[in-house]
Parts: C-alpha cells; sequence; structure tokens
C-alpha cells in the first residue's frame, strides 16, 4: 500500500526501517535557518534524513525571486539521490510544525511526478505520543543507488502558475488565488517577516492552520472538503492557486485539497515575497 497525502504515526512505526521507505526530517525556523538542523541533530525518528528548506526544498534566492524560490529540476533530482530516494521509494515527510513545512517535500515530490509520498499527521508530536522513539546524530551515508532507480529531473509545468500569469489569472473571476498566510499577515496588520505588509489585491485568505483540529492534525476529509466546498464556492480545484509568504505553507493548503478529494489546484511558488519585489504590482491591506 502506498502512502500518497497523509499517514498517522502507528502506521509509520511499521514502516520504519524498511527497505524502500526515506524518511525525511522537514524541520525549518525561518529566522534561524540552523536552529532546525541543530534539533535534528539532537532526536530524530529514527533513520530519517534532514531535508533543509534553503538548500534541499528551494533554489537560490535572486533579486527577483521571493524567500523560497522552487529548485532547478537538475538540483532538486540531485537532491533526491543524496537523500537516497528513487522511482520506488516510499517517502515520509515530517516537521514540528503541524506539517507546515513537511507538505513542501510533499509537493515538490508530487511536482516531479512522484505519487507515494506522505505526510505524517500530527508530526514530530504524534510520533513521540505514540510512544516513538527517537535518534541522535547525523545521518548515515546512502549505501545504495535507490531501488528503481533515480527520479528523472522532470516537473509538471501545470503545477505552477507564475508572477507574470497572476494579473491574467486574477481577471478571471472563475478563477481564484488564496493566500495560507495567518489573518494578521494577509491583513497587513502584522508582518514580521516580510518589508511590505499586505496582500495582492484580488486573493482571499484560507489560512492553513484552518485545515487542523487542535491536537494538530488534519481535519477528517469530511470536513475538509465542507471547508474547501465553502471557499471554492462551485469552483473546480484547477481554477484555483495557492500562494503564501514564500511558496511553503501554501503546499500545506494543497495537501489539504488533495486529501478533501480536489485535484488540479496550482502553486504560486514566487507568492507574496517575490510579487512585492516591484512595488508597481498591486496591493491591498484589509480583510
Amino acid at each position: 500500500m502506498a502512502f500518497t497525502t497523509l499517514i498517522d504515526a502507528s502506521a509509520l512505526r511499521e514502516l520504519t526501517g524498511k527497505l524502500g521507505v526515506v524518511v525525511l526530517d522537514c524541520r525549518a525556523d525561518l529566522i534561524d535557518p540552523e536552529a532546525a538542523r541543530r534539533a535534528y541533530l539532537a532526536g530524530h525518528i529514527p533513520g530519517a534524513r534532514y531535508a533543509d528548506l534553503n538548500r534541499d526544498l528551494a533554489g537560490p534566492v535572486s533579486a527577483h525571486s521571493g524567500r523560497h524560490p522552487l529548485p532547478a529540476a537538475q538540483d532538486f533530482a540531485a537532491a533526491l539521490g543524496r537523500l537516497g530516494i528513487g522511482n520506488a521509494t516510499q517517502v515520509i515527510a515530517y516537521d514540528d510544525a503541524a506539517g507546515a513545512y513537511a507538505a513542501r517535500a510533499w509537493w515538490l515530490l508530487r511536482w516531479f511526478g512522484h505519487t507515494p509520498v506522505a505526510v505524517l499527521d500530527g508530526g514530530l508530536k504524534a510520533w513521540t505520543a505514540a510512544g516513538g522513539s527517537l535518534e541522535a546524530g547525523a545521518e548515515k551515508p546512502v549505501a545504495a543507488a535507490p531501488a528503481g532507480g533515480t527520479l528523472l529531473p522532470h516537473t509538471m509545468r501545470a503545477a505552477v502558475i507564475d508572477t507574470v500569469e497572476i494579473p491574467a489569472f486574477l481577471s478571471d473571476e472563475a478563477n481564484l488565488l488564496v493566500d495560507a498566510r495567518a489573518a494578521e499577515r494577509f491583513s497587513g496588520s502584522v508582518e514580521p517577516i516580510d518589508p511590505v505588509a499586505g496582500h495582492i489585491a484580488g486573493a482571499v485568505n484560507h489560512p492553513f492552520s484552518s485545515n487542523l483540529g487542535a491536537d494538530g492534525r488534519f481535519l477528517p476529509a469530511p470536513e475538509l472538503r465542507r471547508r474547501w466546498e465553502a471557499r471554492l464556492a462551485g469552483r473546480a480545484a484547477a481554477r484555483v492557486a495557492m500562494m503564501c509568504g514564500s511558496g511553503v505553507t501554501a503546499c500545506h493548503n494543497l495537501l489539504s485539497l488533495e486529501v478533501a478529494g480536489f485535484h488540479g489546484a496550482k502553486l504560486y511558488a514566487g507568492s507574496w515575497s517575490e510579487w512585492i519585489k516591484d512595488r508597481n504590482r498591486p496591493i491591498a491591506r484589509g480583510d
């Protein structure tokens, strides 16, 4: 059985250590980029490999890009090879932020056409609560080429929308641009990360936290479907693009949509941090 969206801690315990399974620790800290690596070294799910948000799950930042541009296909393929991931690998991603960063790894692998990838529901907290152990120290070397051969550097262009496409996208009322940031960042009343506050004029807000229950796990699929049906208002998911501050937590909404049974939404990878690089682009403040 392949896991393609979410996996719970008990199911992961059955998979840990088996051939053909790679567990990725996707913890990240936007303020102190090295903090998550230190946390990994202090304790992680046994056998897990550390996937660095800035080095493995994003490309180099440029003068015109957002904070976490998509990696070049060749670079991401090389990163997957270093992590021991091949065509036949079941990948499980986790973090300590309710899937906020693990969902980025999930989306990137699907962008590569690799579907056996899932996020640990509830993350590291759920793992330890279920009695899962942790181990300290660095990763062990990848012993051999992964089963099924290495993933080829081929991406799905239809899964992404670029900054230059956003104005035309928003001009059609049949489309919907959804911002996953917290409500206060969307409104512009608080902006702790980017130099400009507010949101893209025409976007709507659906904070990724609204996908979660009080326990930090994803809400049941029927409840997620109910919420997304209200937000989409009859639109097909293929007419929807997801964004956030830098194209990371937007993937949490894309995962939520998939769990709810909606397929085909796009990622606006540049997101707010790229949009504001040009001060002539329209922004809005308020709800």
